[in-house]
């Protein structure tokens, strides 16, 4: 077990009293799961989540007292500029922490989970380091007992399964996605990006239905009245989860990790997931020519797909001209290496480390280099991470595939000094 999470966490944490605690100690424990809580201690939404998850803890901590084991360890991740106030967060704390001069790793879990809001509560497996739950906060409010635990996902037919809504008021049972491609929609009527992403995909879903496929779409309400579900329902062609059957939508959300709205999950017939950014292939694909939107290595920067920049590490190639022939030599430059990177890390299920980019002259690239303050050469290889406001540059005159190779292999290995943006 220590090898797999000492990659993750580090050889040592801190705990409440300031002693540091080695992660192969928790070996001993028994600890089988942990919980990564990436939060803060100012005030708002974790300050909301300190009493539950408090409570929560503390079940598996008396537990452990009567059986002489603990399952669940929490180490906390601190989103703290200040030295003081991690000080005091964790010393509020019953669990452990990250240590605060860690702050690489620090970085380095926030892109590898694509944690983009906190409060957030991710659980992986002690003995691989595996994700086993990506929306945490969710099981502390469905399941405060802990009676469920370890919480690992199960099939989409599992979580899915139980009567759906139609747009006409009928029902029927989920079975009936069985032998098709389903677009699981996350999505509320309050959400002003939601309905201007529901209309497109209105269209999307006739033209997908009237060119043969077997498809369907499953809408999971976030809508905070039954009402307004009803309202924003009303202009779908597709299914629902009844909005009264609130365990299901939770369950569904748990399913997929959801930290925001509009989201559209793309499942195979067989309910594995194609695609986890359906909305981006919607608006990229007006036409559906691409459907079922399998993840293509490397994609053309756009604005649309430029939201994904703040996923985590991307390697953005900028080439100097708008010329279609241009964008694709770049990507046939890169592909083999973001093929073999993301080869890699799917055999060890896990999600790849860097997205791949290749950039033209436009409005939209000119901006991005303004705000990350690149020089305006072209070619130019980049590695961009906005979340910890960082920048690798490559300028080099020719760009060969054993440049790109080297340089997205000393980032990988932590060999190259990053440029703040």
């Amino acid at each position: 077990m220590a090898g797999a999470l000492s990659e993750v966490l580090g050889e040592v944490l801190v705990a409440a009293d300031g002693e540091e605690v080695a992660v192969s100690a928790l070996a001993a424990r028994g600890v089988s799961l942990v919980g990564l809580y990436f939060g803060c201690s100012l005030g708002g939404p974790c300050a909301q989540l300190g009493a539950s998850l408090n409570a929560f803890y503390g079940r598996f901590r008396g537990e452990a007292a009567a059986a002489g084991g603990q399952r669940l360890e929490i180490v906390f991740v601190s989103a703290e500029q200040e030295q003081q106030q991690w000080q005091e967060a964790v010393r509020a704390m019953p669990w452990l922490a990250l240590p605060f001069a860690d702050k690489h790793r620090k970085l380095k879990l926030w892109n590898k989970y694509r944690v983009s809001n906190i409060p957030s509560l991710i659980f992986i497996d002690a003995s691989t380091g595996k994700v086993v739950c990506r929306n945490g906060l969710l099981v502390i409010r469905d399941d405060p007992e802990g009676l469920e635990f370890p919480w690992g996902p199960k099939p989409f037919s599992e979580v899915v399964a139980g009567p759906l809504l139609r747009y006409n008021g009928q029902t029927l049972d989920s079975n009936a996605l069985e032998g098709s491609y389903v677009g699981v929609y996350f999505s509320a009527h309050w959400c002003p990006p939601c309905r201007s992403l529901t209309r497109v995909l209105v269209e999307s879903y006739r033209k997908i239905k009237e060119a043969g496929q077997k498809f369907e779409i499953l809408f999971v309400s976030a809508d905070r009245s039954e009402d307004s579900f009803k309202q924003y329902f009303s202009e779908m062609p597709w299914v629902a989860v009844p909005y009264a059957d609130e365990a299901r939508r939770s369950r569904l959300n748990r399913l997929y990790g959801i930290q925001g709205i509009p989201t559209l999950i793309v499942l195979d017939s067989k309910g594995d997931v194609i695609t986890r950014q359906g909305r981006v292939e919607v608006l990229n694909d007006i036409e559906c020519h691409e459907f079922p939107w399998h993840p293509k290595p490397v994609l053309e920067l756009t604005d649309t797909n430029a939201v994904q920049l703040n996923e985590g590490p991307c390697l953005v190639l900028f080439v100097d001209s708008e010329d279609d022939g241009e964008s694709d030599a770049a990507k046939q430059l890169i592909q083999p290496i973001a093929e073999k990177i993301i080869a890699k890390y799917k055999a060890k299920e896990e999600e790849a480390p860097l997205l791949f980019f290749v950039a033209g002259e436009d409005d939209m690239t000119d901006s991005l280099r303004d705000y990350t303050n690149l020089p305006e050469a072209a070619p130019l290889l980049t590695i961009l991470d906005m979340s910890a406001r960082a920048k690798y540059v490559m300028d080099v005159e020719e760009i060969t595939p054993e440049i790109v190779e080297a340089f997205v292999s000393d980032f990988l290995a932590d060999k190259l000094k990053p440029e703040p943006i």
